[in-house]
């Protein structure tokens, strides 16, 4: 049989960041230590005894100092704190100082949400208010200020204008918890609800009928919509022709209703928004969220009001997706949008749209582009809440990032191939104008040759006639026995040949010039020397005669090229 090979499992370090008043410590030891051993790491370090140190921070709540950590699967990095009950706090040299020194401090508070049994851990500045707290609790529970029942906050913290140093916390860490607070009505009908299916709108709903009362509007108006309806100004045109005004309309008119805090819609046609999102560089996409608005909806205003502008889904929104809107609330605009939905995403989805009923919408459809097809991955209801927006809009983007990383390494492949298949067309291309310039440089090479024979030939063929012309202008060698005097002349030529010949001593010098071009070699370019006494005869005058430049009775001449 086949040994088995045993493995030792390697011991896994754990971090550790343990807050104690103004101070952190970092402890970093292996998973197979226990609590207690953490402890004794900070007595030495904070100089509190163990037995005074109480370490919470614990996701699994209160644990032994005899606990193992491995046994708490605890992640790599821990964050704890050390609360020391039974020690006096330390002493400043004035309140003043004190204060200073916990407005720059961080309190965590671990704000539990009664109703749904949710614990959110916060981080805030000891100079953040009471206030603001609230205000952060709305965004994540959608319980409005108002409505918040707390439990935890210290006696002292009468005025939400206090901030959280002088409010009396518990420092770093102190719990509260909230839930809302039952109206008169809301008493009244709790039975009857608990005993009825529920229509689908979120808390946050009954906070605005609740809230209607309050400002004169009666239960009519806030259900039928009816006068309210009237007096608002439409989202959009109807039969708007142009996409893009359509769009600059909403826009106005959504801030004019819900704040400045809202999605940025995009401005132009859908196919535009599709270019946006979806037809870049992988890296560029981004989702699509399409927002289809109803004014006739009893959700409208708490959907619009409390999600769509709550400052995370806000955030979320201008980061990850193109955000795109449209009304459905006049019957052409609605059919003019099932209208695109058939067209760019089917008639299962332009069919959903249009089976929806008044009190479902709005409608938040969650559009991803794919090769072939843009696909709907979600269509979210106006019955729900910041968190279950929030927790959707972020499923939709894992599914996304997951499709765009695929995209991602395609393209780069893609371009690899691409850049390699570049590189090798231009390597191509360099070559053949390699070739060409080199058989160019042939070319012209052969025909400056060929030019420089021509002239050659034509130089040789002119010379030639030249030689022949002065041969047949000679005149007759004289014979040797002649009535008049003779001159017999022999010229070296630069080869080391004699050229012999016989003049009348009466014939001009000129005429010995003529014999020697007509024998190749001009005088233009040879001159012609005597040896004794060494002179240059064809600086004489031509038009002597030979008997005059003692060329006689007879003479040995050589010839020169000239420089």
């Amino acid at each position: 049989m086949p040994s088995r090979q045993i493995v030792e499992r390697q011991p896994r370090m754990l971090d550790f960041r343990v807050e104690y008043r103004d101070r952190n410590v970092d402890v970093v030891l292996e998973d197979s230590c226990t609590v207690g051993e953490i402890k004794q790491i900070l007595e030495n370090e904070l100089q509190i005894p163990v037995s005074k140190m109480l370490l919470k921070g614990w996701k699994t709540g209160d644990v032994e100092d005899s606990t193992v950590l491995k046994s708490l699967h605890l992640p790599k990095n821990n964050s704890l704190y050390v609360l020391t009950p039974d020690l006096p706090p330390p002493s400043s040299s004035s309140h003043a100082g004190a204060l200073q020194e916990s407005l720059n401090q961080n309190f965590m508070l671990i704000i539990t949400h009664r109703e749904v049994q949710r614990e959110y851990n916060l981080n805030f500045s000891g100079s953040s208010t009471i206030q603001e707290v609230k205000r952060n609790v709305y965004d994540l529970t959608s319980i409005p200020v108002r409505h918040q029942l707390w439990e935890g906050w210290p006696t002292s913290a009468t005025d939400d204008s206090m901030c959280l140093a002088e409010s009396g916390l518990s420092y770093p860490c102190h719990r509260l918890t909230v839930g809302r607070r039952a109206s008169p009505a809301q008493t009244r009908e709790q039975s009857e609800e608990q005993s009825t299916d529920v229509h689908m709108v979120s808390d946050s709903d009954g906070d605005d009928f609740e809230d209607a009362s309050e400002f004169g509007v009666d239960d009519g108006e806030v259900f039928g919509m009816t006068s309210s309806a009237l007096r608002k100004s439409p989202m959009m045109p109807e039969n708007a022709e142009n996409e893009g005004d359509a769009l600059l309309q909403f826009t106005a008119e959504f801030s004019s209703r819900y704040g400045d805090c809202h999605p940025v819609f995009f401005i132009g046609s859908l196919e535009a928004a599709f270019q946006e999102a979806f037809y870049v560089k992988a890296r560029d996409r981004k989702l699509l969220a399409i927002y289809l608005h109803h004014d006739e909806s009893v959700l409208t205003n708490v959907f619009c009001s409390q999600m769509l502008c709550a400052e995370s889904i806000v955030s979320y929104l201008s980061q990850n997706f193109i955000t795109w809107a449209w009304d459905l609330t006049k019957d052409a605009n609605r059919a003019r949008f099932l209208t695109m939905c058939n067209r760019h995403f089917g008639s299962v989805v332009a069919q959903t749209i249009r089976t929806q009923k008044t009190d479902q919408f709005p409608l938040f459809l969650i559009i991803m582009g794919k090769r072939s097809s843009n696909e709907v991955l979600n269509v979210i209801q106006g019955n729900t809440t910041v968190d279950e927006l929030m927790m959707r809009l972020m499923a939709a983007m894992e599914i996304f990032t997951a499709q765009q990383q695929e995209d991602i390494k395609d393209e780069d492949e893609r371009e690899a191939r691409e850049n390699v298949k570049r590189e090798q067309d231009e390597a191509y291309r360099l070559s053949l104008e390699a070739d060409r310039a080199k058989r160019e440089a042939h070319e012209r090479e052969m025909a400056e040759q060929f030019r420089l024979e021509q002239i050659r030939k034509e130089q040789e063929e002119e010379r030639e006639a030249i030689r022949l012309s002065l041969e047949q202008a000679l005149p007759p060698e004289p014979k040797e026995e002649n009535a008049e005097p003779v001159s017999k002349l022999r010229i070296r030529t630069p080869s080391g040949e004699f050229l012999e010949r016989r003049f009348l001593a009466s014939n001009k010098l000129q005429i010995v010039f003529d014999f020697v071009a007509s024998k190749g070699f001009p005088w233009d370019e040879f001159k012609l020397l005597s040896t004794f006494p060494r002179r240059d005869v064809t600086q004489l005058d031509p038009n002597k005669s030979l008997l005059e430049v003692k060329l006689f009775p007879q003479e040995t001449l050589f010839l020169e090229a000239k420089e």
